[in-house]
């Protein structure tokens, strides 16, 4: 019985998803049960996605793998934005922001912080390749600056955000950046992303192997369930946006703190992944799913949004508080500190998830 849950819900998630979305697409007024239960498919259809992903992850291999779900993670983010921003709700106009930053403190300090501790609790020092993960968190660094920080210091608008111009440039930097960091992954330093042993050398594919590769035609399922259901996300996300926002309201918590909930709900099963990696001591595959995904959420997700800002209204504010950027600083100072090594401790793993903790307690009392 467990076993044909197991096989089952991956696949019956994405179609109730599209029946789901079929039923309530474009009512309003929809009652406390309906919601409910739009949430509960909404949850359930982004796990279904990144199970899906991860089938087709584990067919093409690492580094390969952690690119397809994090691209996959990216789809998802783009789309609660979107659907939330285009609800016109409360702080629309700094929703982009708000999630972008959210995710980039749970993967740097939430991910990769309980990997490390779960890795060195069970390992007690754990290993990963020095030149990979200095390579990511370079890369992330300088999205996040150029980003996020930059525009509260320009002086071309009287708000943070960017002029045309330099939003057009901003975008185009970001996919460049992310582009060429998926080059390095992928093809022209592959080996600095594989998983390394107790010594130190980087494991081959077939040692890092623990479970048999998923066959072509159980890939290209997955493929078409993944399809499926990312499209009924972004419609459960336009469904769902207005409770989304009110129960955020009714708990008392900003405004901002909406894309907090999009970012810790798109990142969840990234986060799942990443716990089974570093139990496996695979803590190169947890930085991988981790930065990974805080790099596509800005490489991917900026030059997405600034193209839908085009179409619509209010303005696109990128730019940080104070305190948001002492903590991004933060957060780039401790991750360089931890990947330059090439080793780590609980004592690593402990500074990221308090950083993390710093985040949400200012989130939810800025």
């Amino acid at each position: 019985m467990r076993n044909w849950i197991a096989k089952s819900w991956p696949v019956g998630i994405p179609v109730i998803a599209a029946i789901v979305l079929a039923l309530s697409f474009g009512r309003h007024d929809l009652g406390t049960f309906v919601v409910v239960v739009v949430a509960v498919v909404l949850a359930g259809t982004v796990l279904a996605a990144v199970h899906h992903a991860e089938v087709v992850a584990h067919r093409v291999g690492e580094p390969f793998g952690s690119l397809v779900l994090a691209v996959a993670v990216t789809v998802i983010e783009v789309a609660l934005i979107i659907a939330l921003s285009s609800s016109g709700g409360a702080k629309a106009e700094t929703l982009a922001r708000d999630t972008v930053f959210s995710a980039v403190m749970i993967t740097m300090n939430g991910l990769v912080g309980l990997a490390i501790l779960i890795g060195t609790l069970r390992h007690n020092t754990v290993r990963f390749n020095q030149e990979g993960a200095s390579a990511a968190t370079m890369t992330v660094a300088a999205l996040a600056v150029l980003t996020l920080v930059l525009p509260t210091f320009t002086t071309g608008t009287d708000d943070s955000s960017f002029t045309g111009a330099q939003l057009v440039f901003v975008a185009l930097a970001s996919l460049a950046l992310y582009v060429l960091f998926v080059f390095t992954q992928t093809v022209h330093h592959r080996d600095f992303f594989l998983p390394v042993g107790r010594s130190g050398g980087v494991l081959e594919e077939s040692e890092d192997a623990h479970a048999a590769r998923p066959t072509g035609r159980a890939t290209l399922t997955s493929l078409g369930l993944l399809l499926l259901a990312l499209v009924a996300v972004v419609g459960l996300a336009k469904v769902e946006s207005p409770a989304i926002e009110a129960g955020v309201a009714a708990v008392g918590f900003p405004p901002s703190f909406v894309g907090v909930v999009i970012a810790l709900l798109i990142l969840l099963p990234e986060g799942i992944a990443a716990s089974k990696a570093a139990a496996r001591n695979r803590i190169q595959t947890s930085l991988n799913l981790a930065m990974g995904s805080a790099m596509a959420s800005i490489g991917l997700t900026i030059p997405s949004i600034a193209v839908a800002s085009l179409f619509m209204p209010g303005t696109l504010l990128l730019g940080l508080g104070p305190s948001q950027i002492v903590l991004l600083a933060l957060t780039i100072v401790a991750a360089v500190l931890t990947v330059l090594p090439g080793r780590a401790t609980r004592l690593q793993g402990g500074v990221h998830l308090v950083i993390f903790a710093a985040f949400i307690v200012l989130s939810v009392s800025p």
